[in-house]
């Protein structure tokens, strides 16, 4: 029973070929496409308003050489949250569960945004790895802390989204697992339990909404430090 727990977390294939490359290619095919008539369906109009949102928040402390990144961060955004919520339903598979996606997703990103750095304001940005009015005996420590701080952000990037999507799909699948134990012992108690279980769905719905948002956010924030 606790190996099946795990399970749900295997990456899916038919016939030994992998089934990943479906899962990240469906979510795309569920965006509604443009048209050429003069008005827009109610979803169109619903997701250019919300596009346009994100994209004037997220890039609002970011100066103008960041807003070239603009349709990157949005599809990402939209790519992730599709498919954290298309990995809450039954019989699925999350792809954003599988460390090495995140990472990935993260690593290139991430060292996209330093090599930015790096080319357009290279003292700029080595500034980061020293604080001004340093006293001299810990300048050496700071620059080793800040150095592998730096290499840590794609890493915790990638955690991140791993850890909470993960634990999120095993709180469910345990208390879908006693809802369904207790049903004939103790039908009471395990109608309290299918409460919260839908409590904790609800919970996981805006967990996959906010980790890709925070996900792209922090991307942003480290984009704003070298440009």
């Amino acid at each position: 029973m606790a190996l099946n727990f795990f399970d749900q977390f295997m990456s899916p294939s038919y016939l030994g070929i992998p089934l990943l490359a479906l899962a990240l290619t469906l979510p795309w095919l569920l965006f509604p496409a443009a048209t050429s008539r003069w008005s827009n369906s109610r979803l169109l109009t619903l997701q250019g308003w919300f596009v346009n949102r994100f994209t004037q928040q997220l890039l609002l402390p970011i100066n103008l050489g960041g807003h070239k990144w603009a349709a990157l961060f949005t599809s990402l955004m939209l790519f992730l949250i599709t498919l954290n919520m298309l990995g809450l339903l039954p019989y699925t598979f999350t792809p954003t569960t599988q460390l090495s996606l995140n990472m990935g997703l993260a690593i290139p990103l991430w060292l996209a945004t330093v090599i930015i750095g790096m080319r357009n304001q290279p003292t700029h940005a080595l500034g980061h790895l020293l604080p001004e009015g340093t006293p001299t005996p810990l300048i050496p420590v700071l620059i080793i802390i800040e150095t592998i701080s730096l290499f840590i952000r794609p890493l915790a990037l990638g955690v991140r989204l791993t850890a909470n999507l993960t634990a999120g799909h095993l709180l469910i699948q345990l208390i879908a697992t006693a809802a369904f134990v207790l049903l004939p012992l103790m039908p009471t108690v395990a109608i309290l339990t299918t409460t919260l279980l839908f409590l904790l769905t609800l919970l996981e719905v805006a967990v996959a909404m906010i980790q890709a948002y925070v996900f792209v956010l922090l991307l942003s924030l480290y984009l704003q430090e070298n440009v």
